[in-house]
């Protein structure tokens, strides 16, 4: 079974970042996904989970 994508349909872009601020993917990222493997895609999660991580540390610095 594929994995899914973890698209929660705000797609809305930070140009600073470059990522959506709603799956933290890059545009790349988005507009590949469906032709990715299993593989390529587990990667693209990690990131997505090491960016949140990284966000949730800046924020928390900033309150």
């Amino acid at each position: 079974m594929a994995i899914a994508s973890p698209c929660l349909d705000i797609c809305k872009f930070d140009r600073k970042a470059g990522l959506c601020v709603g799956c933290l993917r890059t545009t790349e990222e988005i507009r590949r996904w469906r032709k990715l493997t299993d593989h390529k895609r587990r990667q693209i999660l990690a990131e997505r989970r090491r960016r949140e991580a990284k966000l949730a540390t800046r924020r928390a610095i900033v309150e």
